[in-house]
């Protein structure tokens, strides 16, 4: 069986702001203001940045008064370390195959 790894998701956390985002969300829900306070970023790049983040499932916004609160949906990572842990179990067997076929 042929892994895959989402390749778009890969990019979209490959972009150091965003996954500096990733990680804050990780620890708690946080709106704008605070992931401007805590990254350093200008509001409209930081915006942008949870944009692509939003469009690509990474978070999800809930709306509290005039504050727009940011989660982060642990399964949309979870999916993607899977991904990566099959490959990792696939190039085990692979490597142990190797050695096996190279040693008879």
């Amino acid at each position: 069986m042929l892994t895959s790894v989402d390749t778009d998701l890969l990019r979209v956390l490959a972009d150091p702001l965003r996954l500096r985002i990733v990680t804050l969300l990780a620890h708690e829900t946080l709106c704008t203001t605070h992931l401007v306070e805590e990254t350093g970023a200008r509001q409209t790049n930081l915006s942008n940045h949870l944009k692509v983040l939003r469009e690509a499932g990474v978070v999800e916004t809930e709306p509290c008064g005039r504050w727009t609160y940011y989660r982060l949906r642990p399964e949309v990572l979870a999916a993607l370390a899977g991904g990566f842990a099959e490959l990792a179990e696939t190039a085990r067997a692979t490597a142990a195959n190797d050695v096996k076929r190279a040693c008879t």
